[in-house]
């Protein structure tokens, strides 16, 4: 199944990166103007990970579910402080 154009995976494929490639041609520069290295590095990590799920969605590639690995942080921590605050 094809997400943007039906039954035409390539097609989506060059959609995609069209779009990301116009994004970052928009974003980059004005962020170079300003020397805010900062902000391009994480703008291009951004980035990077919505390309990488986006194209893996197109491809129906199992996605990991975010919210386990969430939880699996987190628990461990939320575990700690019931036992520290339950009488």
């Amino acid at each position: 199944m094809s997400l943007l154009v039906k039954g035409d995976a390539d097609l989506d494929l060059l959609l995609l990166l069209l779009l990301f490639a116009a994004i970052i041609a928009a974003e980059v520069p004005k962020l170079v103007r300003r020397k805010s290295y900062r902000e391009i590095w994480a703008f291009g990590g951004v980035t990077l990970i919505a390309m990488v799920l986006s194209f893996g969605l197109v491809l129906q590639l199992p996605i990991p579910n975010i919210t386990k690995g969430i939880e699996d942080l987190v628990r461990p921590l939320y575990l700690a402080f019931e036992r520290l605050l339950t009488p």
